[in-house]
């Protein structure tokens, strides 16, 4: 984390700067068995191919509004840095009528179809596999990202004091992100090389907080995101808690 950091973007830069090999996000889903362990540098490759996928396929540009109609998940950390580095404007569970690009999951295609913009469907699937064959009006991900650039540079400088996140009709601008994840971090303890474990859902700032931006604004940070954490029982958790070194646990 530096000082001067005034949007997601730059955390994330930042954080590959000062340590690209660490573990920055680990995903699992408790329903499927799947376990995903991304590096700052892993992670922040994805978040590029995605961006540029947004900037140059896409047309994307900064005030644009991009629904994200997806659940606490890997991918979706990543969309949202990509968002961030662009200068979309990320809206979690946004209706996509009134966007101008939707991405979603199995959950909200039907909805997604909305959208008279650009769609983005997302399998879930473990290992980030593709649909047998694409959902009906959307482009598939895993087959539209791998070809793009590994780095990212914007067409126009990201303005800070723009609308970045939309969550539970709060909008935050990229500052207000940077600055609440960092009051969320000092409020949790998640001090230097702290690592949360989040089982919390990414429809309200809590949640996301947890499971993304609280972890990228602490020096060092990194999150362990759980999906279908309740299926763990206590046992379980506790095992979790211990064999992933976590640091802060927000699983409710």
């Amino acid at each position: 984390m530096n000082a001067s950091d005034r949007t997601p973007a730059d955390l994330l830069r930042s954080a590959l700067a000062t340590d690209p090999a660490r573990p920055l996000v680990t995903f699992y889903d408790d329903a499927t068995g799947e376990r995903v362990e991304l590096s700052v540098a892993t992670f922040a490759n994805w978040v590029a191919k995605t961006a540029n996928l947004l900037q140059g396929e896409l047309s994307a540009a900064p005030g644009d509004r991009l629904a994200l109609l997806l659940p606490a998940h890997w991918q979706t950390a990543v969309w949202l840095l990509a968002c961030a580095s662009v200068g979309v404007t990320a809206e979690i569970g946004g209706d996509p009528a009134d966007a101008d690009h939707v991405v979603a999951g199995p959950e909200g295609l039907e909805a997604g179809l909305a959208c008279s913009g650009d769609r983005i469907a997302l399998s879930l699937a473990p290992l980030g596999r593709r649909f047998p064959t694409a959902p009906a009006g959307y482009a598939d991900y895993a087959v539209e990202v791998p070809s793009q650039g590994d780095r990212f540079a914007p067409f126009e400088p990201v303005d800070p004091d723009a609308v970045a996140l939309v969550v539970d009709g709060v909008e935050l601008t990229g500052a207000e992100v940077v600055e609440r994840a960092r009051a969320d971090a000092e409020g949790w303890g998640l001090g230097s090389g702290g690592r949360v474990l989040s089982g919390r859902s990414y429809d309200t700032w809590a949640g996301v907080s947890a499971g993304l931006y609280a972890a990228l604004a602490a020096p060092g940070g990194s999150v362990v995101l759980c999906r279908n954490v309740g299926l763990l029982g206590v046992e379980g958790l506790a095992k979790r808690v211990e064999s992933e070194r976590v640091t802060v646990t927000l699983a409710d």
